[in-house]
């Protein structure tokens, strides 16, 4: 059957069809969910026992190859080159029912569970189900705003180790990683994604356009967020005092007002603000209180002759 082409062995959920049982039985594993074979080291399980095996030699103290873009390091140099994808922005691997695209196969195994997988990891916040529990923590990580991977050279944090990576590159000071060009400027980029994002700037383009009320935006994490607004959905909530927002930007300027901290700061009478918008509405209402004040203090330094 090899040699003939023939795939006689057919999956019942997705219809996909294979040349051998074996083959079949693995498959079945994607709908199933199941990871039978885990590593003795740090119990993280695999589909596949061939994945199982190479996961181990992460443990390997020696790891001979490194990444020129954020310097991680590896045991094997197909590693290395699966996860220079990241860095590239490089989406081999198509999902054939939504067209969702991903860096590696494994990746795109594991989403495919979203379509054909069973739920069996539910959200104790807003109910959304998930094939596996890594997916459930990650979307958790929406509604806590928890974001556990720092950026090792700047402040930021995020949610997801990916978008961390990628935010790296910002800090290379290398060209050779910037292979997106602009078209109407000089300006370079290291991931298509990046660029398409640009280029709107020049062209206006808003592709996202709101069911409801028609207003377009160029983004669509934008139009999610914009969205909220007509739905009711308040999917992040205080900790503290349990008021509820639609955004995450919006809770986390709402803690100040329980931290106290006040980080904007009138540049002429130095009285500070939790919110930036009251910074402006301050600088415009008492604009010329604030300069009669700037002027009385720069007499009070100036020097009397004797």
């Amino acid at each position: 059957m090899t040699h003939t082409g023939e795939h006689p062995y057919s999956c019942s959920v997705c219809q996909k069809t294979f040349k051998h049982r074996a083959s079949l039985k693995r498959h079945h594993r994607t709908h199933s969910g199941k990871k039978p074979f885990s590593c003795d080291i740090c119990q993280k399980a695999f589909l596949e026992r061939s994945k199982m095996v190479r996961h181990k030699a992460t443990h390997n103290t020696e790891h001979p190859y490194s990444c020129s873009v954020c310097q991680k390091t590896f045991t094997f140099k197909h590693n290395l080159k699966s996860h220079l994808m990241i860095h590239a922005y490089v989406k081999p691997f198509s999902c054939d029912i939504c067209q969702k695209s991903f860096s590696h196969k494994n990746s795109l195994k594991e989403h495919e569970l979203i379509h054909f997988g069973e739920h069996h990891y539910s959200c104790s916040v807003c109910q959304k189900t998930f094939t596996q529990k890594g997916d459930l923590t990650r979307h958790l990580r929406t509604h806590t705003g928890e974001k556990p991977f720092y950026c090792d050279i700047c402040p930021m944090a995020f949610s997801q180790k990916s978008n961390m990576l990628i935010h790296k590159l910002i800090h290379s000071d290398s060209t050779e990683h910037k292979k997106h060009s602009c078209n109407y400027c000089t300006k370079l980029f290291f991931t298509k994604r990046d660029l398409v994002r640009h280029t709107r700037r020049h062209t206006g383009e808003r592709p996202f356009s709101c069911s409801v009320c028609q207003k377009t935006f160029t983004l669509e994490q934008t139009l999610k967020r914009h969205l909220k607004t007509h739905s009711g959905e308040k999917p992040f909530s205080c900790n503290i005092c349990q008021t509820a927002f639609s955004q995450r930007s919006n809770l986390n300027t709402h803690k100040k007002l329980h931290t106290r901290e006040r980080q904007f700061s009138c540049s002429i009478c130095q009285k500070t603000f939790a919110r930036k918008a009251h910074l402006k509405g301050h600088q415009t209402t008492y604009k010329g209180e604030c300069a009669n004040r700037q002027s009385v203090n720069q007499r009070k330094h100036v020097a009397l002759p004797e």
